[in-house]
């Protein structure tokens, strides 16, 4: 009965070596382990009831495991949770990741607080493996990844170069930029990263009366065919208007019109994004993402610090895992179109962990100084390194 027992455990264990650590639990089977390898080197002889009931105990965990139980990814709610401090974290130096852009680079620009770095996302009901950049590199060998958006987007793209770089600093890197594209490509792993800067998803096309914003045409996505993994996302410039604004009419159903209502726009090239999925993306060979809304934070009330007008000094997040302020309407609206999509894609929600983040932007350790208030884009590192993180988990 014993080396019966013995024998099966020995080649869980030999064979376990061999998967990640997170599909077994620590506090038994790698226990159990270390008592075998003890053993067989004493040459003891462990009583078969207890090999027997770590033996079940074992399976049943594997098991629940391999059903998604157990808090894993398949059934945990990545999105709901809390902030902690980790001393441990961040997963990378700034000074370490040379190709940051200035306007993420808080801490090179004079930011003197450091405990906004040292925060880790901890979800309610179980726990985010912790990135693994040699190991993403590995499972996306040969591959390629494109971040398709705004400057959020562009944000969590240099996060990710970042974390893939910290992970193997000595393996070589190229970077290139064709058109609206910056590729780079990590040449040991023939693995592209990739950002294509289309704020809309949709065309703005220069015409005789001026630029205009097609909400029912597409063509840039020619840009997306053959990539292995697309990452969307757009939202933060669909109010702008005046001087930065980068179109002039929008067309919609044959119609051309000087504006509209913004929402409703918003909806519409989703819907024309939405389209292009299900009729362009072989869910057998690609994985689609989106981005989720990345909030900014100028009005204080909405996390109740009503004389609060930035995020200037502000220096941790806010407690618990809801948010005073509630979400954006953006959210249902983005939630309610990828309802429609048949074809699998997964939203990386990230607007609740991100709003509870007032202290994570520049403010005025951004681009533009003293002359600016930045409380959009995020400080690298930061918080894009969690939605990267999230992602990892669920790939």
């Amino acid at each position: 009965m014993y080396t019966h027992a013995a024998a099966v455990l020995y080649k869980c264990c030999d064979h376990s070596k061999q998967i990640s650590h997170s599909l077994f639990p620590p506090y038994n089977f790698f226990y159990l382990c270390s008592l075998l390898n003890r053993d067989s080197k004493m040459g003891a002889k462990r009583h078969p009831i207890i090999l027997l009931f770590f033996l079940t105990v074992t399976v049943v965990m594997i098991t629940g495991k391999a059903k998604g139980e157990y808090g894993s990814p398949e059934q945990c709610d990545l999105f709901t949770g809390t902030w902690v401090v980790d001393e441990s974290y961040p997963l990378y130096k700034p000074a370490t990741c040379p190709f940051i852009e200035r306007e993420f680079r808080c801490v090179a620009n004079g930011r003197p607080d450091l405990i906004y770095t040292h925060y880790r996302w901890k979800p309610l009901s179980c726990n985010l493996l912790r990135f693994d950049g040699e190991d993403f590199l590995e499972r996306m060998r040969g591959k390629s990844i494109m971040f398709v958006g705004d400057s959020l987007s562009r944000n969590q793209w240099q996060s990710m170069t970042c974390l893939l770089h910290s992970a193997v600093p000595n393996s070589n890197y190229t970077v290139a930029r064709v058109g609206d594209v910056s590729i780079f490509t990590f040449t040991e792993y023939e693995v592209k990263v990739m950002l294509d800067r289309n704020v809309y998803l949709v065309d703005v096309v220069r015409e005789d009366i001026g630029r205009v914003l097609k909400l029912d045409s597409i063509e840039g996505s020619k840009l997306w065919n053959g990539i292995d993994m697309l990452i969307f996302n757009t939202w933060h410039w669909w109010y702008r208007r005046g001087p930065t604004q980068p179109w002039d009419y929008i067309e919609v159903g044959g119609e051309v019109m000087k504006d509209m209502d913004r929402m409703k726009a918003f909806e519409k090239a989703l819907i024309t994004w939405a389209a292009w999925v299900d009729a362009n993306i072989d869910p057998t060979k690609v994985k689609v993402f989106f981005q989720g809304i990345s909030p900014s934070h100028y009005n204080g009330t909405l996390w109740n610090e009503p004389t609060a007008k930035s995020c200037i000094r502000e220096k941790t997040p806010v407690a618990g895992s809801t948010y005073p302020g509630g979400l954006p309407p953006a959210v249902g609206v983005l939630k309610s179109v990828l309802s429609t999509i048949k074809k699998p894609v997964t939203l990386l929600d990230i607007t609740t962990l991100s709003l509870l983040r007032k202290d994570g932007h520049p403010s005025i350790y951004g681009l533009f100084g003293l002359k600016g208030m930045d409380c959009s884009h995020w400080c690298l590192s930061g918080v894009p390194d969690t939605w990267n993180e999230i992602l990892y988990n669920l790939i």
